[in-house]
């Protein structure tokens, strides 16, 4: 071995004092340089774990307002069907209310119509006695020649009118 250290120029003290040096470099870059790295880098490591868990909860609220909004949606839908139902229950039924109004009032109208047919019918036979009454105490006047009085008249019609 004696002869490797003098073929390499290997000096012991040399070899110690590098190896003390080693030691401080190493104790000042693991103080300085390594630990501030260190702390950093867990630092950063803590901030995206933190980022990951923030994004999947994130992503679990938007989920669960997404399944909200359908169910919203849903709710909605169906709301609207009932108001569109209910509409159509109504209209159904002002629909029938309406026509049944028509038809009391058409019956009506039949019924006044009717009424007033019936009293034309008795003034225009009120009218045609009074006329054939006329005719007939013309007539009369006419083949007898001679005017009887009102008392007669008014008689001799009411006689003939009810045979």
């Amino acid at each position: 071995m004696d002869g490797l250290i003098k073929t390499f120029h290997i000096d012991f003290s040399l070899l110690i004092a590098q190896l003390v040096n080693f030691t401080i470099v190493l104790f000042v870059l693991y103080k300085f340089a390594y630990k501030p790295i260190l702390k950093m880098m867990n630092e950063r490591s803590g901030k995206i774990e933190q980022g990951i868990k923030d994004a999947e909860e994130a992503k679990k609220k938007v989920e669960e307002i997404e399944e909200k909004e359908k169910q919203i949606v849903v709710q909605a839908k169906k709301e609207a069907q009932k108001v569109v139902d209910e509409a159509e229950k109504r209209a159904e039924k002002n629909g029938a209310i309406l026509a049944e109004e028509a038809a009391v009032k058409a019956q009506k109208i039949i019924e006044n119509a009717e009424k007033k047919i019936e009293e034309e019918k008795k003034k225009m036979f009120q009218e045609i006695r009074s006329e054939v009454a006329d005719l007939v105490v013309r007539s009369t006047e006419k083949i007898i020649q001679e005017k009887l009085n009102s008392d007669k008249d008014q008689e001799l019609i009411s006689k003939y009118i009810k045979q």
